[in-house]
């Protein structure tokens, strides 16, 4: 995953990405008091989760077609 390859001081690297100011407004109040320590990090967490969803639902899908074809 991209977040965690390192560069060479052993950092993660990351990118910036813009999102509008409104929405970043709403996950500053959706984090207050969670230990969430900024929007980066809330985003940070939600699209791994729905990756990692979405990379289970994939697999289910292929290790279904695989038994179906007698594979598994």
């Amino acid at each position: 995953m991209f977040m965690d390859k390192k560069n060479k001081d052993n950092k993660p690297k990351f990118s910036t990405i813009s999102l509008p100011t409104p929405l970043i407004e709403k996950i500053k109040k959706k984090i207050e008091g969670t230990g969430i320590h900024s929007p980066s990090a809330y985003v940070t967490f939600v699209l791994r989760e729905i990756l990692s969803e979405s990379e289970g639902k994939e697999n289910t899908a292929i290790e279904q077609r695989l038994r179906s074809l007698g594979y598994l």
